[in-house]
């Protein structure tokens, strides 16, 4: 995959080096010159010195081929223009962005954005988020029968409710992430964009639940 990141930090040099390492093509866009040498010689992405969500920079970048983005300068509103730019002129599918306040990270996130707060910003989020598939194993019990995974889920399950996400793929949602916090759902709670869902499930299944994760709903009775 071809990711174009924004911002040449600390967060946006390990996030490049990270994605390099596992394959991927990586170009890195800093409209400081001088921050593309967080990113060690061995780079061998492009370096591109410009505004992060100019169009003609973006395009540079190589962000019409892109099949993720991540917006991690130093500046909030920056970040959420260019994911914006990212997701709504450029159609790129894996967009987030880093956020410092976490009081607006909601209202991003409801611009349909994934949005990481600073205080609680990990590398794995942030690439959880760029690179989603299948499942991601927290914790199993004993017997290695029944685990504890993050399962990556379509956006077609966005509006439904978590007793009708049960119903359709037979697992238990132990507990959701949104906007950085965890909280524990009922059925009544409907998905959001950018949440990430937890389930517990036995071992065996794990193919047939990742299967219907990434499906989306099943229609029922016609509506």
């Amino acid at each position: 995959m071809h990711i174009v990141i924004m911002g040449c930090g600390r967060v946006g040099s390990t996030l490049a080096q990270t994605l390099e390492e596992e394959g991927h093509t990586v170009a890195v866009i800093d409209r400081d010159p001088t921050s593309f040498r967080r990113l060690g010689s061995a780079f061998n992405g492009r370096r591109i010195t410009g505004i992060g969500f100019d169009q003609d920079t973006l395009r540079e970048a190589g962000i019409e081929e892109a099949g993720a983005f991540a917006a991690v300068s130093s500046g909030d509103n920056s970040n959420i223009i260019a994911a914006r730019v990212a997701r709504e002129m450029f159609g790129v599918e894996n967009v987030a962005a880093r956020i410092y306040d976490p009081r607006r990270a909601e209202v991003y996130q409801r611009l349909g954005i994934p949005t990481v707060a600073t205080v609680r910003w990990t590398a794995d989020q942030m690439l959880r988020r760029l690179l989603p598939s299948g499942a991601e194993p927290l914790w199993r019990d004993p017997t290695g029968g029944v685990q504890l995974a993050e399962v990556h889920t379509s956006p077609a399950w966005v509006g439904h409710r978590i007793s009708k996400l049960q119903d359709q793929t037979g697992v238990r949602v132990a507990f959701l992430t949104r906007l950085g916090e965890a909280i524990l759902p009922s059925s009544q709670t409907v998905l959001q964009e950018g949440d990430l869902v937890h389930v517990m499930m036995r071992t065996e299944e794990i193919d047939r639940v990742e299967a219907a994760f990434a499906k989306g709903p099943e229609e029922e009775g016609g509506h």
